[in-house]
């Protein structure tokens, strides 16, 4: 089901027929998508990997994030998404670890408390794959990041809540947010790889329709 864009192979001669070749583009199932949602945390994840030492890799986790989709089923490239990551919520299963990852030589999660991402536009790669393009903060420095995601579908929960899936990711290179700490090997090579993969699995909560 395209989410963020459906586009129509019929050739339009003249405005009548635009417009229903427009109105009958639209696929109903994904009209009644149109809504506005609230990521659930505690059935969402936000993690990363980074390859440690130059032999093996290191994979954590922000535990607290919280963050809204605005969907448009009529036009799916207005589609939108907010995130907010907390910093000092990072897990990589060691605690000396996320210490140092919340410490002025990386993230400095005292003062900058928190990882920040907001939509700009969105894309269709075909089928049920797509691209969110936005600007991500990181400490004060603020830079453009796509994101490649796969629509995972609908459904109504046990509990009556309209829910939304997706799952995808992408690559920064961390240097471009200032987090530059590293140590040199005595075999060569450095402690912390620049590259950085992050990963993104989202349900996400309707909001109930506004009473009349």
């Amino acid at each position: 089901m395209a989410l963020f864009n459906r586009k129509s192979n019929d050739t339009a001669t003249t405005a009548t027929t635009a417009t229903a070749a427009t109105a009958t583009a639209v696929d109903p199932a994904l009209a009644a998508l149109t809504g506005d949602y609230t990521i659930d945390p505690a059935h969402s994840s936000i993690g990363f990997t980074v390859r440690h030492a130059m032999v093996t890799n290191v994979r954590g986790s922000f535990g607290e994030h919280e963050g809204s989709l605005r969907l448009d089923g009529s036009n799916p490239a207005g589609s939108t998404a907010s995130i907010d990551v907390r910093i000092a919520s990072v897990d990589t299963g060691i605690a000396d670890r996320d210490g140092h990852l919340v410490s002025g030589d990386f993230f400095d999660a005292e003062k900058f408390p928190l990882m920040t991402f907001r939509s700009t536009s969105a894309e269709q790669l075909g089928g049920d794959k797509y691209r969110v393009t936005g600007d991500l903060t990181i400490k004060d420095v603020t830079r453009p990041l796509a994101i490649d995601l796969e629509f995972n579908g609908s459904a109504t929960d046990v509990y009556g809540n309209e829910r939304v899936g997706f799952e995808g990711g992408t690559e920064i290179l961390r240097s471009d947010w200032g987090l530059t700490w590293n140590a040199a090997l005595e075999t060569g090579g450095v402690m912390v790889s620049d590259k950085v993969k992050l990963n993104f699995d989202i349900s996400a909560i309707k909001a109930a329709a506004p009473q009349a």
